[in-house]
């Protein structure tokens, strides 16, 4: 046999036996937990003082994230939320594409730094459709019932290769849209799972469509966990996201526990729900009552129907708010919670524009965007594969080579590093955006996108955000980049 093959089994069965003892429950699985954590601790501090910007505060937020998702879940298996049904199919799923054979995904990940000279990111977000059986107000994709734009499977098909077999990922984001509602024939995102199934996918999901039937097939694959969009409690949630659709979500919830099926949720924060998410007892309904594993935060960005609710977008005051929150939720808690914008320090800054680690999105009509966030682009899928040539070669556009030298300049691997409590171009810094990554041949990706460079006044509020976000968090960065706090 293969001495690689045999070494890849060796892995797999490592990587299974590894989440088996940590599913166990007496001293044994307390020893190796606290041996991860520890390890955890001292491999990402040893990384952060030798390859990264050798910031203590950033070690220790690294490693206590590992440290939450590992706790929840744990809790989650004993709790029987996490069934190890589906826990043995996640260990598989990784031991075929982090540790299998993927030292495909070594090779690849290789291959793509002797090419280009920098390290290929760790995932892509993909919205296959833009459908959606719901219509929230403020929906960053404009989403709803009568949008019709969606990817044929072969096209998501080949993307999702390309990001295994030339990038060297093992992971993908599915956002939208509803991504359960994306259907090409008889082809859909369960199609995608079950074909990939050396790959895990994370979607996010407005919860509606997760029946019994799919929560069942959800535990077969083994391969996918649903962050589900939640606002708040009950009346935030239905206030946002319509009548009902509260107690529906709810009801698939217990559908994914009846199979064991790791869930999570995400949360988009407003003026109108920030009351709520700055009260311990909201995390604690949905991590310890409900069950989630882990929680998603977006910030209402004014794009897409946004653009109508500016009213609704958090102030730099009250963004600072939710950072403080999230940082003793993180330290003092153990809730594993990633804010796309407080949470910098844990990724170290924006993590757009095919950054090494980093990610890049495409949406329901082939556009190739540095963000979910960022709706502009030069590349299309469909001009780049009718042309014969691949994804990574998109990564290289102007465009996103202008990202990722922002980036660096920002102070991604610096020392000191940059301001990652304000790390977003498009949102902290998008004067500088605006005048230097966005260039005249660049593409909105919607009369939305178009309409907001064309408007001076949604031009100036966003100007005026980024000098005060920086102007009140520049003092707060500075002391904890500079050591490690006792939070």
């Amino acid at each position: 046999m293969d001495r690689g093959l045999i070494k890849a089994r060796i892995r797999t069965n490592l990587a299974v036996n590894t989440l088996k003892l940590l599913a166990s429950k007496g001293l044994l699985r307390n020893w190796a937990l606290k041996v991860a954590a520890k390890k955890a601790r001292e491999s990402l501090r040893e990384y952060e003082m030798t390859e990264g910007s050798r910031s203590e505060y950033l070690a220790a937020v690294e490693a206590q994230y590992v440290i939450n998702l590992m706790h929840q879940g744990l809790m989650n298996i004993d709790r029987g939320i996490i069934s190890k049904d589906y826990l043995k199919k996640v260990a598989e799923t990784l031991g075929r594409g982090i540790w299998g054979e993927s030292s495909r995904s070594r090779e690849a990940a290789q291959k793509y730094f002797e090419k280009y000279g920098i390290k290929p990111p760790s995932f892509c977000t993909i919205s296959p459709t833009q459908k959606c059986n719901l219509s929230c107000a403020g929906c960053y994709a404009a989403s709803n019932a009568r949008s019709l734009a969606s990817l044929p499977y072969w096209i998501v098909e080949r993307l999702v290769k390309e990001m295994r077999d030339i990038i060297g990922a093992s992971f993908i984001v599915i956002s939208g849209g509803e991504p359960f509602m994306w259907k090409d024939g008889e082809k859909g995102l369960l199609t995608l799972a079950e074909e990939f199934n050396d790959m895990f996918f994370l979607v996010y999901t407005n919860g509606t469509l997760l029946d019994d039937q799919t929560s069942k097939r959800l535990l077969e694959l083994g391969n996918i966990t649903p962050a589900i969009s939640v606002e708040g409690y009950e009346a935030e949630t239905d206030h946002r996201r319509g009548k009902g659709i509260y107690q529906k979500i709810m009801n698939n919830i217990d559908n994914l526990k009846k199979y064991g099926v790791g869930f999570g949720v995400s949360v988009t924060a407003t003026k109108e729900n920030l009351p709520v998410l700055l009260e311990d007892k909201f995390y604690e309904y949905w991590f310890d009552e409900v069950g989630a594993t882990y929680m998603w935060m977006f910030h209402l960005m004014p794009i897409g129907r946004a653009r109508e609710t500016m009213h609704l977008v958090l102030s730099p005051e009250e963004r600072v708010q939710l950072l403080t929150k999230w940082e003793k939720l993180l330290f003092k808690r153990g809730y594993f919670i990633g804010d796309f914008w407080n949470s910098g320090a844990a990724s170290r800054g924006c993590i757009a524009y095919g950054r090494t680690n980093g990610y890049f999105y495409v949406d329901w009509n082939g556009n190739i965007m540095p963000c979910v966030f960022v709706p502009y682009y030069k590349d299309n899928l469909f001009e780049l594969y009718k042309n014969g040539r691949t994804i990574d070669e998109a990564l290289m556009s102007d465009f996103f080579k202008r990202g990722r030298q922002w980036q660096e300049e920002y102070g991604y691997l610096s020392s000191p590093p940059g301001n990652f409590f304000a790390p977003c171009s498009i949102r902290d810094n998008h004067k500088y955006f605006r005048e230097k990554i966005l260039t005249p041949d660049i593409k909105p990706e919607d009369e939305h996108a178009k309409a907001a460079l064309e408007d001076p006044e949604y031009y100036q509020k966003m100007a005026e955000f980024d000098e005060k976000i920086h102007q009140l968090t520049e003092p707060m960065w500075k002391e904890r980049a500079s050591k490690t706090l006792n939070l």
